[in-house]
């Protein structure tokens, strides 16, 4: 593969993560984020997440999650999510606290307000580099069945940008063949490291 990859949500958890599960089995440099200010999990009710510090393990919240209501949050999913997120790294990361990971080729976000902080964030770093960065939304829902449709049409995005002789000449056919073949629409745009 010839590019390093992305995967950016709100709390680094489910579609961030299922894209980065499978883009990693197959072979893909792939990274995964969140731009939340904490990681938010359900909780028993919609007033009542469960909320985490980022760099908190995965396997200390499924501890935490497990102790708490474990029928609740194995009937919900939440407890093989964080077995998977285990699974592929220790612990939920922040976009916004990245510079330290270098630059990527692609970042992936999977809803429009995740995508908007993505490009700000990148717009307020020093571009000293002058490399470019393709930033892509592609929309979906939150929730574990939309998240492992995600990953897939993620998944087939990146085998086109990998297969294209250079994404800067040719992205605009890459996209509408995209959204043609799938009829979904993507918002993208071009940054700077």
């Amino acid at each position: 593969m010839k590019f390093r990859y992305a995967m950016v949500c709100s709390s680094n958890q489910n579609r961030s993560m299922e894209a980065h599960s499978l883009l990693k089995r197959q072979g893909f440099d792939v990274s995964s984020y969140g731009t939340g200010s904490h990681v938010k999990l359900p909780g028993p009710s919609l007033r009542e997440p469960n909320v985490y510090d980022f760099g908190t393990p995965y396997k200390q919240m499924f501890d935490d999650l497990r102790r708490k209501d474990p029928d609740l949050y194995k009937r919900n999913g939440i407890l093989p999510m964080l077995k998977r997120n285990s699974s592929v790294k220790l612990a939920p990361q922040r976009w916004q606290e990245n510079a330290a990971d270098g630059s990527f080729d692609v970042v992936f976000s999977f809803e429009e307000k995740v995508f908007d902080m993505v490009i700000e964030d990148l717009y307020n770093r020093d571009q000293v580099l002058m490399k470019a960065v393709l930033v892509i939304n592609l929309e979906v829902k939150d929730s574990h069945e939309e998240a492992a449709i995600g990953a897939r049409l993620a998944l087939d995005l990146c085998q086109d940008i990998e297969a294209a002789e250079s994404w800067e000449d040719s992205i605009d056919e890459i996209i509408t063949a995209f959204e043609t073949k799938h009829r979904r629409k993507l918002l993208y745009s071009i940054s700077f490291y």
